[in-house]
């Protein structure tokens, strides 16, 4: 593919187009540990026809200690090919929230260099309330074959935003909870303390959504000019583990904003390192 598709689907055009024999359907469904969700169980019961589990936690880098770090370009190739996905698929991937962790798999394809990649909008929710069918079986796959063009200028590293704090050349967008930002809500990971890195923005992932979908593209322009983003401005953004970050990615494309970097260790990361700078407005 020499063009980028536009990055969100309907349910009523993806049904149309169940079948066809480019197209790869992934559900990328993932949940935190406090929501008592399994992903994979619930596809197992329940998913798209065709759709195969695309596991976030397992196509990862295994040898960071943090959780679902980007694997390297082989390891995403092979995992990938075992989905059926080749460089030519058009694929679209879902979330069992409606628009969650499906972002991050847009991501990383986009990262890996394949731009055939869509969101379902709205999800599996969307797609039941239409009353499109399910399935439980597993489709039969056959291996695909995936070259990956990595690009780095779509990933921030930890060293990026220390940098950063000495340049502010980009500014940086959170999407966890205004608590967790500000440090009056405990982190999902309790080893870790809340609040944000030095000069962050505040940007929650859910002020983007309504109804598990995407805001309209007005919305979205308004959200973001209320906290001063600009055309040429560059962006990183951050989240707790590099999964609601891509959310915001999403939405700066949808709005012709570009694609900004994404600190893929994410506050997981920074918090970690006890000499890294925390700011907060509600000291722990």
């Amino acid at each position: 593919m020499n063009h980028t598709e536009f990055p969100l689907i309907t349910p009523n055009e993806l049904a149309k187009r169940i079948g066809e024999p480019n197209l790869v359907v992934l559900d990328g469904s993932w949940y935190l540990p406090t929501e008592n969700r399994n992903p994979q169980d619930e596809f197992r019961i329940r998913h798209i026809p065709t759709a195969r589990f695309f596991d976030i936690d397992e196509i990862s880098n295994p040898d960071s200690g943090l959780p679902h770090m980007l694997p390297k370009p082989d390891y995403f190739a092979k995992a990938v090919e075992r989905l059926g996905v080749s460089s030519h698929s058009r694929v679209v991937v879902y979330d069992g929230k409606g628009l969650f962790s499906a972002a991050r798999v847009w991501w990383m394809f986009r990262v890996f260099g394949h731009r055939s990649i869509r969101l379902l909008s709205g999800g599996l929710p969307a797609w039941l309330a239409e009353s499109f069918p399910t399935s439980e079986r597993e489709p039969d796959i056959t291996i695909g074959t995936f070259n990956v063009d990595f690009d780095s200028g779509k990933v921030a590293s930890m060293q990026d935003i220390l940098n950063n704090l000495e340049t502010a050349e980009s500014v940086i967008l959170d999407a966890r909870s205004a608590g967790r930002f500000s440090g009056s809500s405990l982190e999902p990971r309790p080893e870790l303390k809340s609040g944000h890195m030095p000069g962050a923005l505040s940007l929650p992932f859910t002020e983007l959504l309504e109804n598990g979908r995407l805001k309209s593209v007005e919305d979205l322009k308004q959200i973001f000019e209320n906290l001063g983003i600009v055309d040429d401005q560059k962006l990183i953004t951050s989240c707790g583990s590099g999964v609601s970050a891509a959310v915001i990615n999403l939405a700066l494309v949808i709005c012709g904003l570009g694609m900004h970097r994404l600190y893929d260790g994410s506050w997981t990361e920074w918090a970690s390192h006890t000499d890294n700078p925390i700011a907060s407005e509600n000291p722990q």
